[in-house]
């Protein structure tokens, strides 16, 4: 059941259609623009650098991507610290190239999976490894570990038809307090960001406003209070993300 917005609705209140007032939309900024991107669902894909999955245990061979994923309450926008999350002691870092959609539907052919997107960001995704490894041991889903409040920190959005370079190759790097953790190389992908577009629309009809989280190279490691994290991507905003301690009552 979808209902008209309460703007829209002359006739009716928030009060009257609802039994609490409906969450506040999720939006990230766009750069050169003062207009905004509503969030609406995030897709990510795993181990998609085969450094990144040799280092997980896994062979890095191109069978078909795999994903899990996050709600939309798991984003940070820019300018907003990452608090260090109650019941994990292991939390890892994880710089992934963001694929921000505009349009999409079904089955979408890769050749046509480039008109679908809006922008593109650099991004996070945070994940309680120890969460993680414990789901994985049980044969449990991984929500635990990755679907958690604040888990997903997004850069500003850069629309694509102001992206200088293509998203097939690119320096992609993260730093904590000036050391570098992570390199590699957007051609390192096992899975190119619009192969990755296709394969999610082969099981969810691919909405305006899903990011699409491509895969993280190798280097994840933990995240401590007071870490200043510096993701970048050649060609686009970079994110930068301070590591607070969780404030009591939260």
């Amino acid at each position: 059941m979808t209902i008209e917005s309460p703007t829209k609705n002359k006739e009716a209140s928030v009060e009257d259609l609802f039994v609490f007032p409906p969450a506040s939309t999720v939006v990230l900024p766009v750069t050169g623009t003062s207009r905004l991107f509503p969030v609406r669902r995030l897709f990510c894909v795993g181990r998609n650098y085969a450094e990144h999955a040799r280092e997980m245990g896994h062979d890095p061979v191109r069978e078909p991507p795999f994903f899990f994923m996050k709600t939309a309450d798991a984003v940070l926008a820019p300018g907003e610290s990452f608090s260090y999350p109650e019941m994990s002691k292991d939390v890892h870092h994880e710089v992934e190239l963001v694929v921000a959609m505009k349009s999409g539907g079904a089955n979408l052919p890769i050749d046509t999976a480039r008109q679908h997107v809006f922008g593109y960001a650099v991004g996070l995704d945070m994940t309680r490894r120890d969460l993680q490894a414990e789901a994985k041991r049980l044969q449990r889903p991984w929500e635990i570990g990755k679907s958690f409040e604040g888990s997903a920190p997004v850069g500003p959005l850069t629309r694509i038809e102001d992206v200088a370079t293509t998203v097939d190759s690119g320096a992609i790097t993260l730093d904590i307090n000036g050391h570098r953790r992570q390199a590699g190389d957007l051609e390192d992908m096992i899975w190119s960001a619009y192969e990755i577009i296709a394969h999610v629309s082969l099981y969810f009809e691919v909405r305006p406003g899903d990011l699409i989280f491509t895969g993280t190279p190798a280097g994840v490691g933990p995240v401590r209070i007071s870490d200043r994290i510096v993701a970048k991507i050649d060609g686009l905003e970079p994110l930068t993300l301070d590591v607070v301690a969780r404030a009591s009552g939260r």
